[in-house]
């Protein structure tokens, strides 16, 4: 019998063995290159030809206390010699998933005390929109369906989060999708032409209203937004946008969704975003952060009210293979431990607040048009032209190629943003080297979004 496991070693033979195996996300055909990552310490990764990068992204938002900590191996191995893995259905539990949901009650907004755990943010939101309809089923307002949520948000790519998400890349060729959907208006400060010169929370709570008269309340069963827009670029509303959208929601009868996927467990300097602006919601979805991606793993947050009625009767119907995965279960704690430990949080609000300073000094390039920052949670948004805020031709992807090719430096990126989301780990040099990769690859893009021959790499090797 032919083995299949792969014994190759060289950059060659694995580069050439992904082509040929593996079906990447957002990868056109046409491009046959890989950067293939082999290790990784803290803000930065390596390459299997040994060459370093700077890890701008925390991969996806996601490596809150950097690569390669030994404490979470260790956590994950002991438990997996005690109880590797058993689900949660029924009656059945385990010691880790309930002493990961008596510390995540304990840091969450008050009257979020009761958890249902998933793989994944997707996951999580998908069970948020169910638990929302199924709420209102339970309770006898049957014709409760409909969810609103907002142009641009991001929210998974299941059928449902990705039916309440608002690109149309997500939806195009994938219909029919969930109905009952509508698209709000998202708070955009920087994007001023939306709003018809109306204060933006103005605009947005008006829009609201309006929508909830033409829909019906008695038909609405949920919104759902993140606190800060992630995938958009750190798209940070006014301070009065959420206390004001909750009040006209609740007193409709609308249950709030906060899509923290991103936003939790120190991303922008607190446990949770919600505490910035002063709203619980009904339902709050955590993922990401939760584990630091160490092993998948997410949770849902919800108050006792919702808990109890969709648990009514024979229960709530819906459960996952994973729920309450013991070894994601203990690699959360230990992961919740370092942020504890290590003032993770202080230092998402300081050195966060030292970088923004830093990449507010790129403002000076023409093709830099803003610099948005909540804790370790930024953007810099790309421009052809500054008076018009246009986004670059083609967007940013000739950008974030040119910066880990020339500096070394892997970042996200919308058509519109870099996505700066740095390990929440990161110190002030390491912060100044970041801004220096970029300067030196920012400022050779061109307003067409081609980026200058002159271009040299910066990086570690």
């Amino acid at each position: 019998m032919v083995s299949l496991r792969n014994h190759s070693t060289t950059t060659t033979d694995l580069v050439r063995q992904d082509r040929e195996r593996m079906v990447h996300s957002v990868l056109p055909a046409s491009r046959t290159d890989r950067t293939m990552l082999t290790s990784g310490s803290g803000c930065f990764v390596r390459d299997s030809d040994g060459r370093e990068y700077l890890d701008a992204s925390a991969v996806l938002g996601v490596v809150q206390v950097g690569h390669g900590r030994q404490e979470i191996a260790d956590a994950a191995a002991a438990q997996m010699m005690r109880l590797e893995y058993f689900h949660t259905w029924g009656t059945i539990t385990n010691d880790r998933a309930v002493e990961l949901a008596v510390r995540l009650a304990e840091l969450s907004p008050p009257g979020l005390d009761r958890v249902f755990y998933t793989s994944g943010g997707a996951e999580g939101n998908e069970i948020a929109l169910r638990m929302a309809r199924f709420y209102h089923h339970r309770r006898g307002d049957t014709e409760r369906t409909w969810i609103l949520s907002r142009n641009s948000a991001y929210h998974g790519i299941g059928y449902g989060s990705g039916s309440v998400s608002g690109s149309p890349v997500y939806r195009t060729g994938f219909g029919p999708v969930v109905p009952n959907v509508h698209m709000l208006t998202a708070p955009h400060p920087y994007q001023r032409e939306w709003y018809d010169g109306a204060d933006v929370t103005d605009f947005c709570v008006r829009e609201l209203e309006e929508t909830i008269a033409r829909i019906g309340a008695h038909r609405i069963a949920a919104m759902i937004g993140e606190p800060v827009m992630g995938g958009y670029g750190a798209v940070i509303p006014p301070a009065d946008y959420w206390p004001r959208m909750a009040e006209v929601l609740r007193a409709n009868g609308i249950l709030l969704i906060s899509d923290e996927v991103v936003t939790a467990f120190g991303r922008t300097g607190r446990w949770f975003a919600a505490e910035h602006f002063g709203v619980v919601p009904d339902v709050l979805v955590t993922a990401k952060g939760i584990t630091s991606g160490y092993i998948p793993h997410g949770a849902v947050l919800v108050t006792e009210d919702v808990a109890e009625t969709v648990g009514r009767e024979s229960g709530f119907p819906v459960g996952f293979t994973y729920s309450g995965h013991p070894t994601a279960c203990a690699v959360a704690l230990a992961n919740l431990d370092i942020i504890e430990r290590e003032d993770l949080l202080g230092n998402a609000e300081r050195t966060g607040a030292y970088l923004a300073a830093g990449l507010r000094g790129l403002l000076d390039l023409p093709v830099v048009g803003d610099v948005r920052q909540i804790g370790l949670m930024l953007a810099v948004q790309l421009v052809s032209d500054k008076d018009t805020r246009a986004d670059l031709p083609g967007g940013t992807l000739r950008v974030v190629d040119a910066l880990r090719e020339h500096a070394g430096v892997i970042i996200r990126s919308n058509p519109h943003a870099l996505i700066v989301a740095p390990a929440l780990v990161l110190d002030r040099a390491t912060a100044d080297e970041l801004v220096r990769r970029l300067r030196s690859v920012l400022s050779q893009v061109r307003p067409d979004g081609s980026v200058g021959s002159s271009v040299h790499h910066n990086g570690k090797h």
